[in-house]
């Protein structure tokens, strides 16, 4: 930091009074504030000042810093921000407990899934900041193992009602470690020319005018080049190099004129991951042969490479330690390893040192590497365990050995989300004499991957293909896995009827046909032509008793065949099993599921809540599809509720499909353009948008989503003079509901059947529609009550027509479907009754989350027992309370229940 600080953050007023503003507000408001920017920009220097500002403010400060080699460390970056707080330990539930006591290596449990760390480390966090506002500080953030940037994330997007701000700074040409709509960004920018001259006059007040120029010019608005260059006599050096690299050259040029031993003594440090004092003067001890003391740190301190803290050391800017590494050879580099693996802390470290310090096949050191993966996977080290498989690869002699590490590498690779690694790891074993099983598995990793669907059509047959020979090999468990990830591309996107057909024949062929996973992947590859089977199974299911995977399975092969009430029941008795365990990822696609289920069932306070959820969770697990899925229907409610702008919400969720090349998404954007046009009464707009989803030939052309909106399709044409062309759409979806009994295209059949039909037969249909059981169907039924209504007052039957015109009217208030109330009072006056206004209820000011909340704590939930089950924090759902008592017009929780209703 101390370099960037000499230029004394000269212009970046805006910068400091924003994050000042932050400091000064974290008693009643938490924010997560990002700064980004090139090396050298003066980021470290705005953490500098933000440390010394919130000293000022009476504020705790807890910093972290990412360094390059502790990125095979699970959670190291963590453990060193909230180490000053693990005091606190024992007094966290006792699920976050083992979780972060796992995940440090506190223990020998397996660390649970990440998001329960993270809400583990949010509550310790939190429970800190009640006695002493927090300012969290992370240097380097592109550093961070990912584990730890991972936690961070997820606290980041949590910290609106807490006392804490949190601070990162990243290096721009990164992916993005914190993001999020909550997290606010600031971008340095390079100094303007005044304020680069006003640095250099007072760095350097000797230069003659020629020299100014020069420097200026090299530095380019750079602060720490302004700073640093200067003292190397950089600028009258022309070499075509990069400003980073000058900058290595020149804090590189300090080297020669020190001691051997503080040379020794500073690659020991560079390459060390924890900065203590203790272990580099050791290690460097050990690398020269003789005692090195903290005498030798002197002459790095008085030419500006570190700086020592009490048992600490810090080198000036990261480029430091990178220059000291570049400018060591190979075969120094190898020594210093060695001699930090003898001396440092912790068998992994050593391990590493060890592994590093090999440039030849090693089979004992590639052993405790894969040992060392097994150790950091068990930690929830996933990334840090694939580094180490891979490093072991490398050292392996024997080819099999090779060949089976590095499948095992691409396969973590996988499983956190890297394709680019999983691509280069492929390539070094395809050139290896790999068998056909093990190639198998390369099929599955390089083509499983759920979010990424592009080549589908090939995907799907080479997935099918490599299921059937694992299943002809007595591999059932791995021949599912491939036809699971075949099925959901087949979901997301239309490999074509000959691949559904083969990848039916292969599952009917090779698997248990009443194993629920089984059904689950029928009902997505065939869920016409299979429907019938699986929907009467599942109904026979509905009252036994299933695990959270059995269930999970369940509603979402009740969700594709139509039966969205009991996917809602199915995928409700699966939510509390994956919420105990922290299993985010899987939680997030359930809830997506349930919200889609619950809106097309009618249940839109459920469908609200449940999108809210997902769309949160979608972002904490990286997971676009179902983020498009929860913003698809968040639109949709909030058109029926309050007529609320659709568009911006369902453009991002389109660009999300057009991402990874789903039809499935597309036509759910158009679902809900559709279904927001219809509510606002605009026929012809509802028509345009619905009929996209008829045409095989265009983009958002799904069948299943079109049999979800044949209500919809029927009731547009028939108001904007689309009868004809409609009328030969219907017969098609008549035709598949000949061969499925999903009860979603039976209800809008129905519907539509009555409001295509002459006049002669309109009220037989209505009543032959009405006589369905809809109880289960709460909006629905009421359209046709109103539409029954509209149909009897034309008939010049006003006093028949009232009381279903009534009924619909009632649903579509308690639904909180404004519109379609309102065009039921406009039928009702025009019979000859008139109607009260709408009263809205309390519960419809409260946000979905905020609803969710009064819903738990009115079945008696305390803040803590909602905060785990929601994975915020107890003090959040404690300001969400405040916040809910004055909007319901109660003060106390005890009248919640009766203020929010059923």
């Amino acid at each position: 930091m101390g370099a960037e600080t000499t230029a004394g953050l000269v212009g970046r007023d805006a910068e400091i009074d924003a994050l000042d503003q932050r400091l000064r507000d974290v008693p009643h408001r938490g924010a997560a504030v990002l700064v980004r920017g090139e090396a050298g920009i003066g980021k470290s220097a705005l953490l500098h000042h933000v440390c010394q500002a919130a000293a000022g403010h009476g504020l705790r400060v807890l910093s972290t810093a990412g360094v390059e080699s502790e990125a095979t460390l699970p959670f190291a970056g963590l453990h060193q921000l909230v180490r000053p707080l693990l005091g606190r330990l024992p007094a966290l539930p006792v699920p976050q407990r083992r979780a972060l006591k796992a995940a440090f290596g506190m223990t020998d449990d397996a660390a649970p899934e990440l998001f329960l760390i993270g809400l583990a480390a949010l509550t310790l966090i939190s429970d800190s900041a009640a006695d002493q506002p927090l300012v969290l500080v992370v240097d380097d953030a592109h550093w961070l193992d990912r584990p730890s940037a991972d936690v961070l994330g997820f606290v980041a997007r949590r910290l609106e009602s807490e006392a804490v701000v949190l601070v990162a700074a990243q290096r721009d040409g990164f992916p993005p470690v914190l993001a999020g709509p909550a997290l606010h960004e600031h971008h340095l920018q390079r100094l303007d020319p005044r304020s680069a001259e006003g640095v250099l006059a007072r760095r350097a007040p000797q230069l003659d005018p020629a020299g100014r120029r020069c420097l200026l010019a090299a530095a380019a608005g750079n602060p720490l080049a302004l700073v640093e260059l200067p003292l190397e006599g950089a600028g009258d050096d022309g070499a075509p190099l990069t400003l980073t690299a000058r900058l290595e050259h020149a804090f590189a040029a300090r080297l020669p004129g020190l001691a051997g031993a503080t040379r020794d003594l500073l690659l020991v440090a560079a390459l060390d991951d924890e900065g203590d004092l203790g272990e580099v003067l050791a290690a460097a001890s050990a690398l020269r042969g003789d005692e090195v003391t903290a005498e030798a740190l002197t002459p790095a301190v008085e030419v500006g490479l570190l700086s020592a803290d009490g048992s600490r050391l810090t080198f000036r800017h990261p480029l430091v330690r990178h220059a000291i590494r570049q400018r060591a050879t190979l075969a120094e580099r190898q020594r210093a390893h060695l001699a930090l693996a003898g001396t440092v802390r912790g068998g992994d470290r050593q391990v590493w040192h060890r592994a590093v310090a090999s440039d030849v096949p090693d089979d004992e050191v590639a052993a405790e590497l894969e040992d060392t993966a097994a150790r950091a996977q068990r930690r929830g080290g996933v990334a840090a365990a694939q580094a180490a498989l891979e490093r072991a690869a490398r050292l392996t002699a024997d080819p099999a050995e090779r060949m089976r590490r590095y499948l095992r590498a691409a396969e973590l690779a996988f499983e956190w989300g890297r394709p680019d690694v999983v691509d280069r790891l492929l390539q070094e074993t395809a050139a290896l004499d790999v068998p056909a099983r093990e190639r198998a598995g390369m099929t599955v990793i390089r083509e499983g991957f759920e979010e990424g669907i592009h080549d589908v059509r090939a995907g799907t047959r080479m997935l099918t293909e490599v299921a059937a020979a694992a299943a002809a090999d007595g591999r059932a468990d791995q021949a599912l896995r491939f036809l699971q990830a075949a099925s959901l591309r087949c979901w997301w996107a239309d490999p074509g009827a000959e691949a559904r057909a083969r990848l039916v024949e292969v599952v009917e062929q090779a698997l248990d046909p009443d194993d629920l996973l089984v059904l689950e992947v029928l009902c997505y590859v065939a869920p016409f032509d299979r429907g019938a089977v699986p929907l009467e199974r599942l109904r026979a299911l509905s009252d036994g008793p299933l695990d959270p995977a059995q269930a999970r399975a369940a509603g979402f092969a009740a969700s594709v065949v139509g039966d969205l009430p009991l996917a809602v029941e199915f995928l409700t008795s699966a939510l509390a099993g994956l919420r105990a365990d922290g299993r985010l990822g899987l939680l997030g696609r359930v809830l997506a599921v349930q919200a889609w289920s619950a809106l097309n069932a009618g249940r839109f306070d459920l469908a609200a809540t449940a999108a809210d959820e997902a769309a949160r969770l979608a972002a904490d697990s990286a997971q676009p599809l179902m983020g498009a899925v929860a913003l698809v229907v968040q639109s949709v409610v909030g058109a029926l509720h309050d007529g609320e702008d659709v568009e911006p919400r369902l453009a991002e969720a389109a660009r999300l499909g057009l991402q990874v090349d789903s039809n499935a998404v597309l036509a759910l954007v158009q679902f809900a353009r559709g279904v927001a046009a219809l509510d606002e009464g605009r026929h012809q707009a509802a028509w345009d948008q619905l009929r996209r989803l008829a045409d095989p030939a265009d983009p958002a052309h799904h069948p299943v989503v079109h049999s979800f909106a044949v209500a919809d399709l029927v009731e547009a044409a028939v108001h904007s003079g689309h009868r004809a062309e409609v009328e030969p759409i219907v017969a098609d979806l008549e035709a598949i509901a000949a061969r499925t009994p999903s009860p979603v295209l039976h209800v809008g059949l129905r519907y539509g059947r009555a409001l295509l039909a002459p006049e002669h037969e309109a009220e037989g249909l209505f009543a032959a529609a009405l006589a369905a059981d809809l109880g289960a169907w709460p909006f629905a039924r009421a359209r046709l009550q109103l539409a029954h209504g509209a149909w009897l007052r034309r008939c010049r039957r006003a006093a028949e027509s009232r009381a279903p015109l009534r009924a619909a009217r009632d649903t579509f208030d308690a639904l909180g479907a404004a519109a379609w109330g309102d065009r039921a009072r406009q039928e009702l006056r025009a019979s000859g009754e008139q109607s009260r206004p709408r009263t809205p209820e309390a519960r419809e000011q409260l946000s979905p989350q905020e609803l969710l909340i009064a819903q738990l704590a009115a079945e008696g939930l305390t803040n803590r027992e909602i905060g785990a089950r929601l994975y915020l924090s107890h003090r959040t759902v404690g300001t969400h309370l405040h916040r809910i008592f004055p909007k319901l017009g109660i003060t106390s929780r005890v009248a919640l229940r009766a203020a929010i209703g059923p």
